[in-house]
């Protein structure tokens, strides 16, 4: 089943937060992926069948968030209202669905809204879910993965392409892995506002917007070029919308064409205004970023010398549940990023295995007392034990700030831009002054668990600070609210006055995160 909402019907995490539920009767083998845009919001409820995806529900409303962006990177009150309203009637939909088996991921926009709007909080409340925002190549990503998945497997190279309201994504790949990954900051809602404001469409106008897109393109069109790909594919409600008026006029068949685009843009300039735009295949809701999104498709066809394109129905929706699929089965991308960066950065793999063991197990008798039961604590514990030491690559003296630095800003396909600031978090905290700033910088939700975490790790790290592999012992730890007491074997402490004393220097540098540090 799918709907879709009328025009004015909107105006009627991941790093987990620590208030995140329980999973509730609802059918395990069920995925929903939403998808906040720029220009519209998507539900897509399926389950897996055999290894393709089986639609149960889909859900759309053109939500044109990115109308609703302000110089100051806030969100106009009416635009964040009809947002939550939307969210509201999604978050309906998901009551009953697992929790883990759910992903909402925001994009563009919410890539801009400045974190003291609230609005993301507010989102989460009104769809009752995490919501995490990623990075333009991750976007890409996420997007080629759902493309792929959707087309026969064959050894050619492809290009797909992917115009958003406020990003275009290119992406050329191989099977079901993308080789390059490029975001490009225009989409048809910033083009269509930029360009075609007032209802107004002039052929200089148009000129204007896709030799903007051309420039965009630049950086990267010889790139893209020389990837030697074979095909190119589209996906999309706007290159979607295109090939269906196309289709309409007899522009152009099983696709989009060069030739049929240019009959295209001959024919808005004609109409001259957005209002005045007739063609039978165009949605009503589609018509006011229509125009925006036909510069940018004639800008990366003519920066790329792409002759003909094909349609995909599947995009980031569906890549995002193929994503969860593949975790489920122990297919997790990030653990291919940590490995990478651990290879790249040249990282102590022997050490950084002793400190997770110890970190892990010290999890393991925290996870009650400090609420630490989510599946991906572990997760997010571990990684940041085996790249806690990332920052050497760079220079010694304040090397857990240049491995914050490094974290916060790579490109780390699979994760949310909120695994890596807590990830960042935790890695800049791993040693010396507790960072607090950069705790109380992440989302609320977030801070107590991270903090936390970071706990644990910084007294893994400290008992293997002399980096012998000499089993040492494990102390077993407890939690009396945020009072922590490590506990060793007799006479252990009396034996190892060095271990005592850094104990007691950690047991004083955890003072200001709130944290009383206790041993015997």
């Amino acid at each position: 089943m799918e709907t879709q909402a009328p025009p004015n019907a909107a105006s009627a995490a991941s790093m987990p937060t620590d208030t995140e539920s329980g999973a509730v009767g609802a059918p395990q083998d069920s995925f929903a992926a939403v998808d906040l845009g720029s220009n519209s919001f998507h539900l897509l409820v399926a389950r897996m069948d055999g290894g393709t995806l089986q639609v149960i529900d889909r859900h759309k409303e053109m939500v044109r968030l990115g109308e609703g962006l302000t110089v100051d990177k806030q969100l106009q009150p009416e635009v964040a209202e009809r947002a939550l309203a939307c969210l509201e009637r999604m978050g309906q939909r998901l009551r009953e669905m697992d929790p883990a088996n759910v992903r909402a991921v925001g994009t563009n926009t919410l890539r801009q809204v400045r974190p003291e709007s609230r609005f993301i909080e507010q989102a989460e409340q009104a769809l009752g879910h995490p919501i995490e925002v990623i990075a333009g190549r991750e976007e890409a990503r996420l997007i080629y993965l759902g493309v792929a998945h959707g087309l026969a497997i064959g050894d050619e190279k492809r290009l797909v392409i992917d115009i958003g309201g406020g990003s275009t994504e290119l992406i050329v790949g191989e099977g079901f892995t993308p080789l390059l990954r490029e975001s490009l900051h225009m989409g048809c809602v910033s083009m269509s506002k930029r360009f075609f404001p007032n209802d107004k469409i002039t052929s200089k106008a148009m000129d204007k917007a896709e030799l903007y897109g051309a420039l965009e393109v630049r950086p990267v069109r010889e790139l893209f070029r020389q990837s030697g790909w074979a095909s190119a594919t589209g996906s999309s409600g706007t290159i979607k919308a295109i090939a269906a008026v196309l289709a309409d006029e007899g522009w152009s068949e099983d696709g989009v064409s060069a030739e049929g685009l240019t009959r295209l843009r001959d024919a808005i300039l004609e109409a001259g205004k957005t209002s005045a735009l007739a063609f039978r295949a165009l949605s009503e809701e589609r018509r006011p970023v229509f125009a925006g999104g036909v510069a940018v498709l004639r800008a990366v066809f003519q920066s790329l010398a792409i002759e003909h394109m094909r349609v995909s129905d599947q995009a980031l929706r569906e890549g995002l549940i193929y994503e969860m699929v593949g975790r489920i089965h122990q297919e997790d991308v990030r653990e291919r990023t940590i490995a990478t960066l651990s290879r790249r950065f040249d990282l102590d793999a022997e050490h950084a295995a002793r400190v997770r063991a110890t970190a892990l197990h010290l999890l393991d008798q925290l996870r009650e007392p400090w609420e630490l039961g989510h599946p991906n604590y572990p997760n997010i514990l571990g990684w940041a034990a085996d790249l806690h030491e990332i920052g050497l690559a760079v220079a010694h003296s304040q090397y857990q700030k240049h491995g914050a630095y490094l974290l916060r800003n790579a490109d780390m396909s699979g994760f949310t831009r909120q695994e890596q600031d807590v990830l960042a978090a935790l890695v800049q905290g791993h040693r010396r002054k507790f960072p607090v700033d950069a705790f109380l910088a992440l989302p609320s939700g977030a801070r107590q668990c991270a903090r936390r975490l970071c706990v644990i790790l910084r007294l893994a790290i400290l008992m293997h600070r002399g980096r012998s592999s000499q089993l040492k012992p494990e102390p077993a730890v407890s939690a009396d609210g945020d009072t922590l007491t490590l506990q060793f074997p007799d006479g252990w402490l009396d034996d190892h006055p060095l271990s005592r004393l850094e104990l007691e220097e950690e047991a004083a540098r955890l003072l200001p995160a709130g944290i009383s540090l206790d041993f015997a």
